[in-house]
């Protein structure tokens, strides 16, 4: 090991942040507000909640506090898991043959398996603390579902978990770690809601999308007494939580003496991302540093590349908010990808007003070239990664290997958002050679841009 840099490097409990961070403070242009379906206006506090708890609201729609602290009982379910390791990639640095520096921030340890338990416990917290009965939401690879099965059944929650289709039929494993820690799982489109109804008449033999699942849990909490609706990604209140990723790696980079260069992550709705980026972004807002951001997503449903930055509904269903994002159109289904973490049709407001602005770039990989990484990545660090870190590792590699022709030795900051060990079946189809790449075609994606609503 060289630069005397330690293979893993920890934060010790102490120096857990105690805040999560507001990168809309720094930001001069806002994210545009929500809009609501109903009244064409922006939301206010009133109308989110019937469907959100009430604190989770307040952060919401909150543009200036740059700081907020994190209850004690949150902190104190953090130090179960957190914080969490930067590691230097060491052999995989040395398989590649590159002067660069590699670094990966590690979510994966604890039984959920991914970073997601950050804001499930934050949320659930202000859920118990309102005094609800129990919580709905809606999953894609099962990350999110069983971060929030396992934050429920600690504070003595219900948990209603919408799945989407191909991934609980990909899946079981996952499925199975939810009911474990009592949360209810339901295949989504289903015959349980209406909006599921409706939309396996309008799809029949639909795979599900992460839109889908989202409309059968809102209908699902509004029509449920004592429960509210919960979110794993794209709102602005999770990317607050996610926060104590890029806080910590700051931390540890400091702690280190290390300068990052680069700071790469994959990109769904925006969780991981907006957690392990926006501190660093706030750092460029207030002129402080400057930084390289790369946001990583998948060709088959390429939002920030191919989509368009406009008003939008969450779902499918269209009975959530309207947001201002770059989408795919309320209507898309990506094809059944093993990345179902990142099979939403839009990203992240925040997120997409920064990209907007030029704050970081992006780029769309398909997922046999994800899964070579991956393949790499277990052979020399040691650590099966999901489907969808592993597009961040795709986007590492490539970078490292230009730090290789040009002999630069930058330090690049990598988010690993969690293990792949419920994703076997994505691994056997690239083992067995069976994984294809499926990208939707201009013909398609203008189609579905072409429906989108239609806001002043």
């Amino acid at each position: 090991m060289s630069n005397n840099i330690p293979y893993k490097t920890y934060l010790s409990e102490d120096e857990i942040p105690s805040k999560w961070y507001n990168v809309r403070a720094d930001m001069k242009n806002k994210p545009a507000p929500l809009i609501s379906p109903a009244t064409g206006k922006p939301l206010t506090l009133e109308d989110l909640n019937p469907i959100f708890c009430e604190e989770l609201n307040k952060m919401e729609l909150d543009n200036d506090t740059k700081w907020f602290d994190i209850p004690e009982e949150v902190l104190s379910f953090y130090k179960m898991y957190r914080p969490s390791p930067l590691t230097r990639a060491y052999f995989l640095e040395k398989a590649l043959g590159t002067p660069a520096h590699i670094y990966y921030k590690f979510e994966g340890n604890n039984t959920s398996g991914s970073h997601k338990l950050n804001s499930a416990i934050a949320q659930a917290y202000c859920a118990k603390k309102q005094g609800l009965k129990g919580v709905t939401t809606e999953t894609g690879a099962g990350q999110w579902g069983t971060a929030l099965s396992m934050a429920t059944a600690f504070l003595g929650l219900d948990c209603k978990v919408y799945m989407v289709k191909c991934s609980y039929e990909q899946k079981p494993f996952r499925r199975e770690v939810m009911r474990t820690y009592g949360a209810s799982v339901t295949p989504s489109p289903s015959d349980t809601t209406e909006v599921g109804r409706k939309i396996l008449a309008e799809h029949p033999g639909t795979t599900g999308s992460l839109g889908c699942a989202i409309s059968e849990a809102v209908e699902a909490a509004v029509t449920n007494d004592g429960y509210r609706y919960v979110l794993g990604s794209v709102l602005n209140q999770v990317l607050i939580h996610q926060t104590i990723i890029g806080l910590e790696t700051q931390a540890a980079l400091k702690k280190l003496g290390v300068k990052a260069d680069m700071i790469i992550g994959c990109a769904g709705g925006g969780s991981n991302l907006g957690g392990l980026a926006t501190p660093f972004i706030g750092e460029m807002l207030r002129g402080e540093a400057d930084y390289k951001i790369i946001a990583v997503e998948p060709a088959s449903c390429p939002s920030f590349t191919r989509g368009k930055f406009a008003y939008d509904y969450c779902d499918t269903g269209r009975i959530c908010p309207l947001a201002k994002m770059y989408t795919l159109g309320s209507q898309f289904i990506p094809s059944a990808n093993h990345a179902g973490g990142l099979r939403f049709h839009g990203m992240s407001p925040i997120l997409s007003q920064l990209y907007h602005d030029g704050l970081f770039e992006a780029r769309a990989v398909e997922q046999t070239s994800v899964f070579e990484a991956a393949t790499l990545f277990a052979r020399t660090e040691g650590i099966l990664p999901a489907p969808e870190s592993s597009h961040a590792i795709r986007a590492t590699i490539d970078e490292a290997l230009k730090c290789k022709e040009t002999g630069e030795a930058k330090n690049i900051v990598m988010g690993l958002t969690g293990t792949g060990y419920f994703d076997l079946v994505a691994y056997e189809k690239f083992n067995s050679k069976t994984m294809s790449d499926q990208l939707p075609t201009d013909e398609e994606l203008n189609e579905y841009l072409s429906r989108l609503p239609k806001v002043d």
